[in-house]
């Protein structure tokens, strides 16, 4: 029966091209000596920075310095096609600037998104020398050499993981030969968190936010250092590390979607939904001056930002924006039909309807051409839209398809790791494998087998339990150990509930609906005073909720 089912609670770099290039100009010739550059990692920014401050001596003609000195920036804050951009034009200026190819090529390898464009990486160095030896014998700076030797290592022999270790350690070499050289170790850094493979292991990236850390202390308007030090801390265990960094990132790259962004990885882990609000407005909205400046196409526009944005409206009960978003986001995706697009646009789908219970969200667009996560998300949240609403056949027959889509990926090939919106990996067919076990035991809850529901939801939730900790919105789009909490208080068994909600908060914290639960838990039990700290948390992030929102929570 549907009334045995949870209900949904609602209780700074360019500063100016002309300073850059002043700043540089008597500096470009030979490798940097210590004292040159521990004077450069301290100098102070001018005034009104667009994306962060550095200092890079080189060999190149000083009429290339400005264009190449962008394209390092931009490099740092993973702005990879304007940053190919400024390197193509500083080879224009000086055709023989080693390290404006190498830049180039380091546009074509997006470490923490696990995608590589090998042949275009080394057609960029082949315009340079033919090859790895030619480019060496034309490149009479040491240190630049070491730049060179290390970029052909990551596009060099074997597969891509064996590559980027072999990078890392190049990079990890070259910042020993050169300890003041904060670009050396900067990259460093951002090879270390490349050497994780998208998997979170705690070692690798404290390993990376140690080094990253050392050159946020040398400038603290580096880019990168910031950015690095972000991503080593973007998780609810870490992430109070990083809120420095994320700080000082806002201010110093405003001119970069991504930038702009990322520092609501750190709020996002920490729960703080109006900061990362404002992260990601301000996100879509240099995307879409971007977009507007270069006439580009629609997915040109940051739909990263969009989802957070979206997700952070859910969590302050700002229904109303949310909807919004959402309704962007379907009029982008209708336009585009990438798999980028549609990928999103079934995730934010989800995502309104788990949270609102909503059944009126915008109609599904064909999940047949969204990667199996989005699938899963979007005929997920049908289901417990469906169920919600009564219609037991709608639900079983979204599971149906869950599963079916489910075979196809896991018959199709598997991808050691990401490239895209296209590619499988196994951790991807985990997080559909548990949403289709999540519907399932709603279905069976909605039958009358406790059992069989209990049991598909203990294999849901230590799957998603051994899973490294991620960020963002969850890919899970209804956390499977929330589910079960509220599955559990259904069935009048809170003390398990409880525990149930506490591990969802452990990996989510402040997700209103697990602090929802807490607090519905712990008032079941007695515990009034965790009940009260429940509460008031959900009223923190309720402060400025829709009014409907604020009038259905209860609590207390």
């Amino acid at each position: 029966m549907m009334n045995r089912l949870p209900a949904l609670v609602l209780s700074l770099a360019v500063v100016s091209l002309a300073a850059i290039g002043s700043s540089i100009s008597g500096e470009s010739s030979g490798a940097p000596s210590s004292s040159m550059l521990a004077a450069a990692s301290v100098s102070p920014a001018a005034p009104g920075p667009e994306l962060g401050r550095i200092r890079f001596p080189n060999s190149g003609a000083p009429e290339a310095q400005p264009a190449f000195i962008r394209g390092v920036l931009l490099l740092h804050s993973f702005e990879y096609e304007d940053a190919g951009e400024a390197f193509r034009e500083a080879q224009r200026l000086d055709p023989d600037f080693a390290m404006a190819y190498w830049g180039e090529a380091m546009t074509f390898n997006h470490p923490l998104w696990r995608q590589q464009e090998r042949d275009a990486a080394i057609e960029a160095l082949g315009r340079y020398a033919a090859d790895p030896a030619a480019r060496a014998a034309k490149t009479v700076d040491e240190r630049e050499r070491g730049f060179l030797h290390a970029v052909e290592t990551l596009y060099g022999e074997g597969d891509k993981v064996e590559r980027d270790l072999a990078y890392s350690e190049a990079m990890g070499r070259l910042s020993e030969r050169f300890p003041d050289d904060l670009e050396a170790r900067a990259f460093h850094a951002l090879s270390i968190l490349g050497t994780a493979q998208g998997v979170r292991d705690f070692a690798v990236y404290m390993r990376a936010g140690a080094v990253a850390e050392e050159v946020f202390a040398a400038n603290e308007l580096h880019p990168g250092a910031a950015h690095y030090l972000i991503h080593s801390y973007d998780d609810p265990v870490h992430a109070p590390l990083g809120l420095r960094a994320a700080r000082v990132y806002a201010q110093i790259a405003p001119a970069a979607s991504h930038a702009q962004h990322m520092i609501s990885h750190i709020y996002v882990a920490l729960g703080h939904w109006s900061e990362s609000v404002d992260a990601n407005v301000k996100s879509f909205d240099v995307s879409a001056e971007r977009r507007q400046r270069k006439e580009l196409g629609i997915d040109a526009l940051n739909y990263h930002s969009l989802h957070w944005l979206e997700y952070s409206y859910l969590q302050l009960g700002r229904f109303d924006d949310a909807r919004a978003q959402l309704e962007m986001m379907t009029r982008y995706a209708k336009e585009s039909l990438s798999p980028r697009a549609l990928w999103y646009h079934a995730a934010m789908r989800a995502a309104y309807m788990v949270e609102t219970g909503a059944a009126d969200a915008p109609a599904e667009i064909d999940t047949a051409g969204t990667h199996v996560t989005g699938a899963a998300a979007d005929l997920f949240a049908g289901g417990y839209a469906a169920l919600r609403a009564g219609d037991r056949r709608r639900a079983v027959a979204l599971a149906d398809r869950m599963g079916t889509r489910y075979d196809s990926a896991a018959s199709g090939h598997l991808c050691g790791q990401s490239g895209g919106f296209e590619d499988t990996t196994k951790r991807d067919l985990v997080v559909a494998e548990v949403m289709q076990k999540s519907l399932r035991a709603l279905i069976a809850l909605d039958d009358g087998e406790t059992d069989a529901a209990l049991t598909l939801l203990e294999e849901a939730t230590a799957l998603e339990g051994a899973m490294s900790l991620d960020f963002g919105p969850p890919v899970i789009v209804k956390p499977s150990h929330e589910l079960y909490g509220e599955v559990l208080l259904e069935l009048g068994r809170p003390e398990d509930a409880r525990a149930r909600f506490r591990q969802a908060l452990a990996r989510a914290p402040r997700r209103s609906l697990s602090l929802a639960g807490l607090a519905r838990a712990s008032k079941a039990i007695g515990d009034a005073a965790a009940a009260s700290r429940a509460c008031d948390a959900i009223a923190a992030n309720y402060a400025t909720a829709d009014t409907t929102v604020r009038e259905s929570i209860r609590c207390n």
